[in-house]
């Protein structure tokens, strides 16, 4: 079996020499198939690069559906080229509209409120309670809270750890 179906199953095999041999074959005819679509703008190489990710993404399925019986090789990947530069311009367009039709206050960005989480009383030893307290709610990262109660680092952890193991299980048991 010698030819295009040969090639793309090598391909498909992961050989990366059938890979090389294939972009090298047909990147000229899917640049020319987006340009036919969007023009010769600046997303053209980046809807070209879709194209193949699109090719070689999960395992090659796309290239998997190619059948010979219905088109050409050149024909399939002039329509995948094309249904790929239409999706860069509906995306282009979207996001442009999106944009352009939004106010200025949309964009704001609101701190993130936490709720506090309620720890039972007696539940984590005062060490635990105390480390959860410096590392979540003080932001201290674990080299500082060591130095803080004057233990080591993997004191820190191994407490939080434990701590974590006590807090996963209580309210694993409330739901």
């Amino acid at each position: 079996m010698n030819g295009p179906l040969s090639e793309l199953t090598e391909l498909i095999q992961g050989h990366k020499a059938a890979w090389d041999r294939f972009v090298h074959r047909y990147a000229g005819l899917i640049l020319s198939a987006v340009r036919r679509v969007v023009g010769n703008d600046g997303e053209t190489d980046d809807i070209v690069q879709d194209v193949f990710v699109r090719l070689c993404k999960d395992d090659y399925r796309l290239l998997k559906q190619f059948d010979p019986a219905r088109a050409g090789i050149s024909t399939w990947l002039t329509i995948v080229a094309s249904s790929a530069a239409r999706d860069g311009l509906r995306r282009r367009k979207l996001t442009t509209q999106a944009i352009d039709a939004t106010p200025e206050s949309a964009f704001a960005v609101q701190p993130p409120t936490f709720e506090r989480l309620q720890i039972p009383e007696g539940l984590l030893s005062p060490r635990q309670h105390l480390v959860i307290d410096l590392l979540y709610h003080r932001d201290l990262e674990v080299p500082d809270v060591a130095r803080f109660l004057h233990i080591d680092p993997q004191t820190v952890r191994s407490t939080h750890h434990k701590a974590m193991l006590k807090l996963r299980a209580y309210f694993s048991a409330l739901e």
